[in-house]
C-alpha cells in the first residue's frame, strides 16, 4: 500500500474517529487513573483525529525525551509532555500534513494547560521508514513510543532499524500495534480500507518478533494484549479467517541481551519508587515485581532494569559471575530435560 493512499485515509476519508469502520484503531477503556487526568486537559480537535489501539504511557517518564512515530494530531505527544515536565521533551513525526497542522495549531493551548513552555514539544513532517532523513540525532532519545501506525508502514524493518538507531544505549521502544495470528494474504493486503483501519498490514506475530531481533531488539517483551473484535459485518468477511489483536510491546537497546533467560542466581528489590506505581511495577505480562520483595529474575531481566531509566528504582543482589542454565520457566528447553538417570532420552510418541 502506498504512502499516499495512507496519507489520503487519514488526512481526508476520516475527519474523526467517529468515521472508522472498524475498533482496530481505538484505545480500551483501562487507562490508569493518572492517564485519563491529562488526556482531559487535550484539546477537543486533538482527541477527535486521535486513531490509536493503545497506552503508551510507560512508567518513570520525568525528564525523558521521547519521540513518537506517527504522531498524527498529537494527543500523545501532548500527553507525554505533560508526564516528562520541563525538563523533558517529546518529538512527534507523521506523515499526513493534515493531522501535523491540527497538532501545531494547538501547542501554545497545551503549553498553558500544562504549565511549561511549548518548546518542549515539536513536531515533524517525514515517513517513520526514513527517519535518518530527519533532524534527529542519533542515540538520542529515552524513549521511542508509537500507537497503531507501524502496521501502516510500507517496510516495517526501516521503521525498527531507524529506532534502534535513534535511541541511546539502555532506551527503549514502548509501542503498540495490530497483529495478525498468520501471514496477511496480498490480496487482502491491497485492500486500501481494511489497510486504512490498521488490519491488512499487520504483521504475523511470529514475523514481528524475527524483525525485532533482526533490528538489535533482542528479548521483545509484551506488555498487554487483548483480541479485536470488529464488529462490522462485511469487513469481518473481507479479513476470514484471520484473527487480530491489539498489543504493546517493550524493546530494549541493550546489546548484551541474550537470545534466551539465562539465570545468574540474581534478584532484584523493587523500592516502590516509581510515581503512580508504589505497590508494584508491570515490566511485562509476566514480571509484575511487588515492592519490598527479593524477586529473582534472569540476566536479561536484570539488564531491562539495571541498565536503564529504571535502575534508581531498585536494589540489586548478585552479578554475571556465576551461570545456572536457562532461567527456569522461561523457555529454551534444554536437551537434558527428560533425561532418565542413565542418561538416555525419555520415551516419546
Amino acid at each position: 500500500m502506498s504512502h499516499e493512499s495512507v496519507q489520503n485515509y487519514y488526512g481526508e476519508v476520516l475527519q474523526g474517529s467517529e468515521d472508522l469502520q472498524t475498533n482496530a484503531c481505538c484505545t480500551p477503556d483501562d487507562i490508569p487513573d493518572h492517564v485519563k487526568e491529562v488526556l482531559s486537559q487535550i484539546h477537543d480537535e486533538v482527541l477527535t483525529r486521535y486513531y490509536g489501539c493503545g497506552l503508551i504511557a510507560p512508567e518513570a517518564l520525568e525528564g525523558a525525551r521521547i519521540l513518537d512515530l506517527g504522531c498524527g494530531a498529537g494527543r500523545d505527544v501532548y500527553a507525554l509532555s505533560k508526564m516528562v515536565g520541563p525538563r523533558g521533551r517529546v518529538v512527534g513525526v507523521d506523515m499526513t500534513p493534515a493531522q501535523l497542522d491540527v497538532a501545531r495549531r494547538h501547542q501554545d493551548f497545551h503549553a498553558e494547560a500544562f504549565g511549561h513552555d511549548s518548546s518542549n514539544v515539536e513536531f515533524h513532517h517525514g515517513f517513520i521508514e526514513t527517519l535518518e532523513e530527519l533532524d534527529l540525532e542519533p542515540g538520542s532519545f529515552d524513549i521511542i513510543v508509537s500507537n497503531c501506525v507501524i502496521n501502516l508502514a510500507t517496510d516495517k524493518a526501516a521503521v525498527l532499524r531507524g529506532a534502534y538507531h535513534l535511541l541511546k544505549d539502555g532506551g527503549e521502544m514502548y509501542f503498540s500495534d495490530v497483529y495478525a495470528d498468520r501471514r496477511v494474504p496480498d490480496a487482502m493486503a491491497r485492500d486500501e480500507v481494511l489497510y486504512g483501519e490498521c488490519l491488512s498490514g499487520a504483521l504475523y506475530w511470529n514475523d514481528f518478533l524475527t524483525l525485532a531481533k533482526g533490528a538489535g531488539f533482542n528479548d521483545p517483551r509484551m506488555v498487554t494484549a487483548r483480541p479485536l473484535t470488529i464488529e462490522n459485518p462485511r469487513l469481518e468477511a473481507r479479513v476470514a479467517p484471520l484473527s487480530f489483536l491489539s498489543a504493546t510491546y517493550r524493546l530494549f537497546k541493550l546489546p548484551a541481551l541474550e537470545s534466551d533467560c539465562e539465570d545468574y542466581g540474581q534478584a532484584v528489590i523493587y523500592k516502590g519508587t516509581i510515581p503512580h506505581a508504589p505497590h508494584a511495577l508491570r515490566l511485562d505480562d509476566h514480571h509484575v515485581i511487588e515492592a519490598g520483595k527479593v524477586f529473582p529474575v534472569c540476566g536479561n531481566t536484570w539488564m531491562m532494569l539495571k541498565e536503564t531509566r529504571l535502575e534508581p528504582h531498585f536494589d540489586f543482589i548478585g552479578d554475571f559471575s556465576n551461570h545456572y542454565g536457562i532461567f527456569a520457566g522461561c523457555g529454551g528447553n534444554s536437551p537434558f530435560t527428560g533425561l532418565d538417570p542413565e542418561g538416555t532420552a525419555a520415551a516419546c510418541c
